[in-house]
């Protein structure tokens, strides 16, 4: 793989806290983060469960509210968009990987994949041909048809990465994305993540505990209790 150099930022938060419930149930998710991700970096947020990872890469993609501080990516502050214009710009933007796949059951996988250029006016015909050219990629050229019920774990996990990378998104956000998957295809898809989200005007935030994956990284930042307590240098770029 190729460390690349970065430059430009990506993601800016400065003082970002977010806060459930009030009163005696006020629970701190996030405690004042500071953190900036630069495009052609691959950064890695890990720390023990409960920490805020998730949280914070929720609010940095614009599925959460935060309660304070400051957050844009790529100089876009969600806070500052209506709802449909937040929907529109993350539809186009960024890709999301979540833990739990969120795959549409009643959708073959191709389906699944297809649907960010769906959702951004492609038609339907073209989507599909792209969207299994995407299951190749991830070794799933053969399970097009299938449904979700009808996938492991790994696959389905593999589906949700393809709908991830399928609109060449600038900003890929992945919670666990090796989680379900061998050490292998954990490899092989973290390639292909680095190849297709790792670039002069993109970048990659990854939550994982996976330790067989950190090498990947470019930044490794370590959570504890809501806050960035450690942050990695970056690698020196390296050719295999």
């Amino acid at each position: 793989m190729t460390a690349k150099q970065a430059t430009a930022t990506a993601v800016t938060c400065r003082n970002v806290t977010k806060t459930y419930g009030s009163g005696d149930s006020l629970v701190h998710a996030l405690r004042g983060i500071d953190l900036e991700v630069e495009t052609g970096e691959l950064l890695m947020l890990v720390g023990p469960s409960g920490c805020g990872k998730t949280t914070l890469i929720s609010v940095v993609a614009g599925i959460l509210d935060r309660s304070g501080g400051e957050c844009s990516v790529f100089g876009q502050d969600f806070s500052a968009m209506s709802q449909s214009a937040r929907t529109r710009w993350r539809g186009q933007n960024i890709g999301f990987v979540f833990q739990a796949y969120n795959l549409i059951p009643s959708l073959t996988a191709a389906e699944n994949a297809a649907v960010p250029l769906l959702l951004n006016g492609m038609n339907m015909r073209e989507a599909l041909d792209r969207a299994r050219a995407m299951l190749e990629r991830v070794g799933l050229g053969d399970r097009a048809k299938s449904l979700p019920n009808q996938l492991s774990g790994g696959q389905m996990q593999r589906v949700a990465i393809a709908r991830a990378l399928i609109h060449e998104p600038r900003l890929i956000v992945c919670d666990e994305p090796t989680s379900a998957l061998d050490h292998e295809t954990g490899h092989k898809v973290l390639e292909l993540l680095r190849e297709v989200a790792v670039g002069p005007d993109r970048a990659l935030v990854i939550v994982s505990h996976d330790q067989r994956i950190f090498d990947f990284a470019d930044r490794i930042a370590r959570m504890d209790d809501g806050r960035i307590a450690e942050i990695t240098p970056p690698k020196e770029p390296i050719d295999l």
